[in-house]
């Protein structure tokens, strides 16, 4: 039963009291973590463990020994000749010079300041040539789609792919970016009654922290403005698309979800899927199962029907056809997917934004009213999602979805999941992202696992560490919300090798899992490569992949795809101008990390010594 239909037959059964509680939520999962520690205990579904990896001991003795031994692969990553053999003794130099520079605090915190007054005094075609020649060339691979393919090919014939990112952002000043966010998080009846809502203050929009780029320094940023800028941005991606399809035959292609809508939709569904995701803890906790692990907990469908009753839901024949027809329930329990999988008519937007009131047992509405062009903006949103993933299939490039705020991923996710339940059904075209400094990230990662498994499509997932780490910080403890972000660093790694593991785990029952390791760490590219090598997995499976930044950790990059693992850069693209922005975050970001390791810069200096005094002083890339 849709849930439209269920919402319908609670007014039909409570005409004066349409603020009753109904089952269900997305057939995706929320993302809001567990409370429970997962080290307690391995959860089983149907007899596979879903929460801790396999041990080794146990792999081994499935496997073939000898036979791993002889397809074991060693990356050497303090090979230079091999790491830097597609650059130029000039592209050596240039990355010397820029790293330098990062590492010199003045220049990075002036850095804006600093180029907007050499455009002055150079004039422009001086400043793009100086830009061209240091931080632009270093970290951008040119203007447009055409200017950008010699870069892509002979990244191409050293085994090195591309995921295209058009990292163009608008130049606004914080107070620009304040009021456009106060305004397209808001919605006109808030504005009205901007107390008689029941909504949490973490999916409320605050304007001391408005503006979004603020403690960030490796995302890009989108501001709405009105629809038909996201319409231009959407055809954006899908320029983005072709170029990539156009340039390599397995490219991938970066999106971020507030590019495409009013960004007060996913800060409302987000609310709504976590709070459905409470409702559904309360009934375990009343069956007394709240201690199990998250895909362990099962509802006794006999007495979840009995408690809907008692809450005064609806009469329980009434409650009883909402299962109708549903495979569901066959087993005499209902558990988390199956609960999430009872939505399916999304046809009145609005109608999703409804969350259970735990203290009075009584559904309400997450605002008093909607307006029509409210309702009309929230389609266009999944309309302008599921044009793009078209595009994609039919160009043959994968859709990376990139993660944002907390307050906005559990709605980014579900979308996303539901482009995946979707157009991976023969291969992995749409990838999720998971921030794995976030506490919850390997309940995210399990979850989603499993419901690609049960419904049988291609799980596509690119790890990464988390970019707005300070901003999120800053904003629950202003606030008052708990920190979604792990305590410290060694946390973050702790999480990453444990997301990591649990999806090489999958990849190796179950080839229908991908994943990308996007990870400038070169213990964690170690650390992967060394599983891949106890579980048997080849790089020419293509299942595993690896990701860095345009511009950085070449040493990583490199000797991988030279290796026949599948690796990815993300290739920046965008005028001068229009990508300063994306500039001052790469100048910022790098200052930390280049001054936290010297290796790099040693690697390359290595390499350009060895160049010299072998006399290969005019030294050229050959592909």
């Amino acid at each position: 039963m849709s849930y439209t239909k269920l919402v319908a037959s609670l007014v039909r059964a409570h005409p004066g009291n349409v603020r009753k509680i109904r089952v269900s939520l997305g057939r995706c999962r929320s993302t809001v973590a567990s409370t429970k520690s997962q080290e307690e205990k391995d959860p089983q579904i149907d007899g596979c463990t879903v929460v801790e990896a396999v041990p080794l001991e146990l792999i081994s003795q499935t496997k073939n020994v000898k036979n791993m031994q002889l397809n074991k692969i060693h990356i050497d990553f303090d090979n230079t000749q091999e790491a830097y053999k597609s650059k130029g003794n000039i592209e050596l130099l240039r990355s010397l010079l820029v790293f330098k520079l990062c590492t010199i605090d003045i220049l990075v915190e002036k850095n804006k300041e600093l180029m907007d007054l050499s455009k002055k005094v150079l004039g422009q075609w001086m400043f793009e040539k100086l830009m061209k020649m240091t931080f632009y060339g270093q970290f951008v691979a040119g203007e447009d789609h055409n200017s950008i393919k010699p870069l892509i090919q002979k990244n191409q014939a050293f085994g090195v792919g591309a995921v295209l990112d058009y990292s163009v952002e608008e130049d606004l000043t914080q107070e620009e970016a304040e009021n456009k966010e106060m305004d397209s998080c808001v919605s006109e009846a808030e504005k009205e009654s901007p107390d008689a809502d029941h909504r949490e203050k973490k999916y409320k929009a605050h304007r001391q922290f408005g503006d979004r780029r603020g403690g960030v320094i490796s995302a890009r940023t989108y501001f709405y403005a009105d629809e038909s800028k996201c319409d231009n941005q959407m055809e954006t991606f899908i320029n983005c698309i072709r170029a990539s399809g156009g340039a390599s035959a397995d490219g991938f292609s970066a999106i971020k979800m507030t590019a495409l809508g009013r960004p007060q939709f996913l800060l409302q569904f987000s609310e709504v899927l976590v709070k459905w995701r409470r409702f559904f803890n309360f009934l375990a906790e009343q069956q007394g199962k709240s201690e199990m692990m998250l895909l362990e907990q099962k509802l006794e469908l006999e007495q979840l029907k009995e408690s809907l009753t008692k809450m005064g839901i609806a009469a329980k024949d009434d409650i009883e056809n909402w299962f109708t027809g549903e495979k569901l329930g066959l087993s005499g329990t209902i558990d988390l997917l199956d609960w999430n999988s009872l939505i399916k008519d999304t046809t009145k937007i609005s109608s999703l934004l409804m969350v259970p009131n735990l203290e009075t047992g009584h559904l309400e509405p997450l605002l008093n009213k909607f307006t029509a062009e409210e309702e009309r903006q929230m389609k266009r949103m999944l309309q302008r999602v599921d044009v793009l993933a078209k595009h994609a299939m039919e160009n043959g490039v994968r859709l990376m979805v990139d993660a944002e705020q907390t307050y906005f991923q559990p709605a980014i996710s579900r979308l996303t999941l539901e482009m995946q339940r979707k157009f991976n059904r023969e291969k992995p075209i749409i990838f999720n992202t998971y921030q794995c400094y976030l506490k919850e990230a390997y309940d995210n990662v399990t979850v989603d696992v499993e419901l690609s498994r049960r419904e049988g499509w291609y799980f596509g997932a690119k790890l990464v560490r988390g970019a707005y780490m300070y901003q999120e910080r800053d904003r629950a403890k202003e606030i008052g919300y708990e920190d979604p972000i792990n305590p410290d660093y060694e946390a973050t790694n702790r999480m990453y090798h444990k997301c990591l593991e649990y999806v090489l785990e999958e990849i190796e029952h179950n080839r229908k899992a991908n994943i990308m390791v996007a990870t400038h760490n070169e213990d964690t590219v170690k650390f992967t490569l060394e599983k891949m090598n106890e579980m048997g997995l080849l790089p020419t499976e293509n299942k595993v992949y690896f990701g860095q930044l345009l511009g950085m950790c070449d040493q990583i990059s490199f000797p991988l795809g030279q290796a026949g693992f599948p690796v990815y850069k993300y290739v920046p693209y965008g005028p001068v101008n229009e990508v300063i922005p994306y500039l001052s975050r790469r100048a910022q970001e790098n200052r930390g990390f280049m001054k936290g390791s010297q290796r790099e810069r040693s690697l390359l200096w290595r390499e350009l010594k060895r160049r010299l005094l072998g006399g290969q002083i005019f030294y050229k890339p050959v592909y």
